[in-house]
C-alpha cells in the first residue's frame, strides 16, 4: 500500500484520473485464460492509447465465469504488467461477502492501489439503504485499500444518491462507478464535492461531464480501446482539450466520433456483447479471443455485418487507409 487507510481519499483525488478502461478478457480457444495476449492488450492501452488506469476482473472480463483463483490471478497479471505506471482497479465483487473480502485482502497484499465492489442482489428485500451502508461499511473495516462503490441496474435496484453521500462518509471509500440516469449522478456529485470521484460508464456523456460537472475520471468501459487506435486517439484527443477548456476542439472532436459509436452499436447483437467487442477488438488488431459460456460466439453473418461497419466508420489503422464513414 502506497497510503494509509485514512489517506485513501486524498490518494484518489490525487492519481485516480483520466481514461480508465475496463478489461475484457481474451479466452484462449481450450477457454484458459490467455495471459499472453492479456498482456500484450495491457501494454497497447497503456503505451499506445494513453489509457490511464485499468478495470479488472468485473463485468468486462466476464468474471462470472472466472474461478476465485482465476480472478486474483487477472489481478496480478495487471498489477505486475502496467502497475508500475497506471492506475489499476481491481473488482471484488461478490454475491458471498467472504469472497468479496478475501479478493479485496488480496488486491492490496499484491499493491494495487483500488478496488471496486458492487451493490449486491438482495432477495426479498422491499428496502435496501441500511443493509447497503452495513454491507459497505463491513468492507471498509476490513481492508486499508481504497473502494469504489458501483450501482447498476443488473442488482434489481439502484442506490439513491442520498445512500451513496452516506457511504462516502466511510474513510476508504473513495470513488463510484455510477450506473444510474444523468439526474442521479448529477445530484450526487453536487452532493458530495470532492470527497469521492463520481463517474459514469457512458463515453457518449462523458465530454458533458467534464465541462459540466467538472469531472476528471471516466470510470470505466471498453470505448477506450475500442473506439481508438495508436494513430486516431480521438477519446484521449477530445478528454485532454476538455480538460484544458478548450472546449470548443473537444467538441469537435467528440462529434467525429459519432459514425464509430453508431457502427459499433448498430452491429452489436442483443445477447452477445462481449463476443462482439471482442471481435471487434480483433478487427483493430489486438487480441480477443473467446468468450466462456453461458455467454454466446457471434456468427459467421453476425461477423460479416461487423467487418463491414468497422471498415467504414473512420477509424484510422497503423499502416492502412481507411475509407470514408460516408462510402
Amino acid at each position: 500500500m502506497k497510503y494509509r487507510r485514512s489517506d485513501a481519499k486524498d490518494h484518489a483525488r490525487a492519481h485516480m484520473k483520466g481514461i480508465w478502461a475496463a478489461a475484457l478478457m481474451p479466452y484462449a480457444p481450450d477457454l484458459s485464460i490467455d495471459e499472453k495476449g492479456f498482456r500484450k492488450n495491457l501494454r497497447h492501452w497503456v503505451d499506445d492509447l494513453g489509457i490511464d488506469g485499468v478495470f479488472i476482473a468485473g463485468k468486462q472480463s466476464e468474471f462470472f465465469s472466472m474461478s476465485i483463483a482465476e480472478r486474483k490471478r487477472s489481478m496480478e497479471i495487471v498489477v505486475d504488467e502496467i502497475g508500475k505506471t497506471s492506475g489499476v482497479i481491481a473488482s471484488c465483487s461478490d454475491q458471498n461477502m467472504d469472497v468479496v473480502i478475501d479478493l479485496a485482502k488480496h488486491a492490496q497484499a499484491i499493491g494495487a492501489p483500488y478496488i471496486v465492489v458492487h451493490a449486491p442482489v438482495l432477495h426479498f428485500l422491499g428496502k435496501q439503504d441500511e443493509t447497503l451502508y452495513q454491507y459497505y461499511k463491513a468492507i471498509s473495516e476490513q481492508v486499508d485499500i481504497g473502494i469504489a462503490m458501483w450501482s447498476h441496474e443488473d442488482s434489481g435496484y439502484l442506490m439513491s444518491p442520498e445512500l451513496c453521500a452516506r457511504i462516502a462518509e466511510l474513510p476508504n471509500i473513495v470513488a463510484i462507478k455510477y450506473s444510474v440516469p444523468r439526474e442521479m449522478y448529477v445530484r450526487l456529485t453536487r452532493m458530495v464535492g470532492d470527497k469521492i470521484q463520481v463517474s459514469t460508464a457512458s463515453e457518449v456523456e462523458w465530454f458533458d461531464n467534464i465541462v459540466e460537472l467538472g469531472w476528471r475520471l471516466y470510470l470505466c468501459s471498453s470505448p477506450p480501446y475500442l473506439f481508438q487506435t495508436k494513430v486516431d486517439r480521438r477519446m484521449r484527443d477530445y478528454t485532454d482539450l476538455a480538460f484544458k477548456g478548450e472546449v470548443a476542439k473537444a467538441k469537435a472532436i467528440r462529434d467525429s466520433l459519432n459514425p464509430v459509436r453508431e457502427a459499433f452499436r448498430r452491429t452489436r447483437p442483443a445477447e452477445k456483447p462481449p463476443s462482439h467487442s471482442k471481435y471487434w477488438q480483433e478487427l483493430l488488431g489486438q487480441v480477443g479471443g473467446r468468450v466462456r459460456p453461458p455467454m454466446l460466439e457471434l456468427t459467421d453473418a453476425e461477423k460479416e455485418a461487423t467487418r463491414r461497419a468497422f471498415e467504414t466508420c473512420g477509424l484510422k489503422l497503423p499502416g492502412a487507409t481507411t475509407k470514408s464513414s460516408a462510402a
